[in-house]
């Protein structure tokens, strides 16, 4: 029979609110089931008359016996006609049995192998999940048109049916292919035709294929300095060698690139750059370094991976035309995304690939995760279409220039004596550096406490000649909700300012 804390145990397991979803059955079947993992209950040990059982745990009759039956047909328990019911011999050869299950300490590290070691110490890529004031690179989301992308899914699948239920092709649908290729001709300037449109799921996944699919591990790679955190942590996964390369207020330092390009050894395979709207900088690569990024590529027969991340955001004039757009030697992989241009809950990105380049990238997209959900891509294809995408965009440029103007004069007004501001050209996100030593790595982790999100920015830098501070996201919050978490936020930077010069850690 059971022991009272053997039944204590069993009345705890079935209270504990994260089995609450089990039927009740299932509660009592899985606490005694556990009881006989841990060892608790001995080979041979009767457990108690069902009628006895049900009156303890205050359950009907029924529920036990449907507890004890699944317990005898997964061979936990032996049930003997007019003797009872008994834990089964075969427990002795249960894994681990007699082990109580405890989660493994936090200081030992699995067995990996050395790219999923080089993933796990990377950290992997962080998303803002909610939307706190700064979170650098999350739209507003509130002023979505929803209903009128409601009923461009309702008529998808009025028109699909039980089609839209079934897999997408891997390269993506073809109305959603012909739409973007359409849109970054007419918008970005690029040369591209829905054959060479590939559909994913994100940026991230865009730069984990090319960093695997274009490059092997130990090949060079060009990266920007400071750079896209996401891009260097899948170029690290994939065991590239990244040579940063400098910026100045025209972009990347083509003429460090070319320098560092006659360095002794095999060639670099390829440069990452973000040209219309630098990351996190927001400068904008000038039309003769592109020029000659592109020749570079040719001579080498490198590749140019160019990430247009938000280059739908531009608050003064037109956007130049993207890099893709202007070789005509097809060395660009051109990357886009529709998370910062609409939601990220959509999960929709793709990549504008050289025309040699679109089988390898599908066939190895399908080892990834197979294909993206049709519903979602044959909506945004109708959204595009439709004309919704671009009035979405206008709408939204005019209400993220007037709030980047905003956070530029309360930066300003309430955090001059810690900060300056780089106002940038465009983008979701504004750059802050520090204007006296302060403790970047505290007062991030201060302003989180204090329900703020912040991306340092020395993380994002590979030389240790730059100045420390943060990227502040100003797109989805309105200018009184900046205003109050601007203050909340000179708070902060006050305590962390005094306790740096008090000495305190």
């Amino acid at each position: 029979m059971f022991r009272h804390a053997q039944l204590e145990s069993v009345k705890a397991w079935m209270g504990d609110p994260v089995h609450g979803a089990l039927p009740l059955h299932a509660r009592v079947q899985r606490a005694i089931r556990q009881l006989i993992l841990d060892g608790a209950l001995e080979v041979g040990r009767p457990l108690p008359a069902s009628r006895t059982l049900a009156q303890s745990l205050g359950v009907s009759r029924d529920t036990v016996e449907s507890a004890y039956s699944q317990l005898h047909a997964e061979g936990f328990i032996e049930r003997r006609v007019g003797s009872g019911s008994f834990v089964s011999e075969r427990a002795k050869r249960m894994p681990g049995r007699g082990r109580a299950r405890r989660p493994q300490a936090g200081n030992e590290t699995p067995r990996l192998s050395q790219r999923g070691t080089a993933m796990f110490q990377g950290g992997g890529v962080r998303d803002f999940l909610r939307s706190r004031p700064f979170a650098p690179g999350v739209p507003e989301t509130r002023s979505f048109p929803l209903q009128t992308w409601e009923r461009l899914e309702r008529q998808v699948l009025k028109e699909y049916g039980t089609q839209a239920l079934l897999h997408s092709p891997p390269q993506g649908m073809e109305p959603l292919r012909r739409a973007i290729a359409d849109y970054v001709n007419l918008e970005r300037g690029a040369r591209a035709s829905p054959e060479q449109v590939l559909v994913l799921t994100s940026t991230q996944q865009a730069l984990t294929l090319c960093a695997t699919v274009l490059l092997d591990a130990g090949d060079r790679i060009f990266i920007e300095d400071p750079v896209y955190h996401g891009a260097r942590k899948a170029f690290d996964a994939a065991g590239l060698a990244c040579v940063p390369v400098p910026l100045d207020a025209d972009g990347l330092q083509v003429a460090q690139l070319l320098e560092a390009a006659k360095a002794p050894g095999e060639p670099a395979r390829a440069v990452f750059l973000t040209p219309s709207h630098q990351f996190p900088t927001g400068a904008t690569l000038s039309l003769d370094r592109r020029l000659a990024v592109i020749e570079w590529a040719r001579q080498n027969q490198s590749w140019i991976i160019e990430d247009d991340y938000d280059s739908e955001f531009h608050y003064a004039g037109k956007p130049t035309a993207c890099v893709q757009g202007l070789d005509p030697y097809e060395r660009t992989v051109y990357i886009g995304t529709f998370t910062k241009s609409l939601f990220p809950g959509l999960r929709i990105g793709y990549m504008v690939l050289p025309s040699q380049l679109v089988t390898p990238m599908t066939v190895a997209r399908t080892l990834l995760d197979g294909h993206s959900a049709p519903i979602p891509q044959l909506t945004l294809a109708r959204f595009i279409e439709g004309g919704h995408f671009g009035a979405h965009v206008r709408t939204m440029r005019a209400i993220y220039a007037e709030r980047r103007n905003v956070l530029a004069e309360l930066v300003r007004k309430h955090l001059s004596d810690f900060v300056e501001p780089r106002v940038p050209a465009g983008g979701l996100q504004m750059p802050c550096v520090f204007i006296r030593d302060m403790p970047e790595a505290e007062v991030v982790e201060s302003a989180r406490l204090a329900g703020i999100d912040l991306l340092g920015l020395t993380a994002l830098h590979a030389s240790s000649e730059h100045q420390a501070g943060f990227l502040m996201g100003f797109a989805a919050h309105a200018p009184y909700e900046l205003d109050a978490a601007i203050k909340k936020l000179a708070k902060v930077l006050a305590r962390c300012s005094a306790a740096s010069s008090n000495g305190r850690p």
